[in-house]
């Protein structure tokens, strides 16, 4: 198996269909969630809908590098998101996050396995692996976050 198809596999795990490490995936957590619960706060913790946009804002923000574009996305802007009002709002938000997901998998899957050691835009981002990989990583981290805050609304 390429290396490419076995970092977008684990990409997919962690967001889409993955049980493996955190026994858990965002779809999992997310899919059939009230909106009313993503956007309750606990004391100043972010909100689940807050923790879900930001992850989805870097791979957008990836995504579009992947395509041949420039790298837009800035961790200051990174939980600038309008409210969610309604179930509507989080269930079109949910779909196009997973939408997105897929689709930076797919493009990590068409990317040669050389691609992987290439620069990622400057040189001080590190490799296409490099980050690739810290999507996946930065990913489980507000996964636990969100685990831990539904547990907290719903129990």
């Amino acid at each position: 198996m390429k290396s490419t198809t076995e970092i977008a596999n684990r990409f997919r795990e962690v967001i889409l269909n993955g049980t493996w490490i955190a026994n858990t995936n965002f779809k999992d957590q997310l899919e059939n969630l009230d909106w009313k619960i993503a956007v309750s706060p606990i004391q100043d913790l972010n909100t689940i809908a807050a923790l879900a946009q930001h992850v989805h804002y870097y791979i957008n923000g990836i995504n579009q590098v992947f395509k041949g574009g420039t790298l837009d996305i800035k961790d200051q802007f990174s939980f600038d998101f309008p409210p969610i009002c309604s179930q509507e709002q989080w269930n079109n938000f949910l779909t196009k996050f997973w939408n997105d997901a897929e689709e930076f998998a797919l493009l990590v899957e068409q990317m040669s396995d050389e691609k992987l050691d290439e620069g990622f835009v400057d040189v001080k981002y590190g490799t296409y692996k490099r980050n690739i990989e810290a999507m996946i990583e930065h990913s489980y981290y507000h996964l636990g976050q969100i685990v831990l805050i539904k547990k907290q609304l719903t129990h």
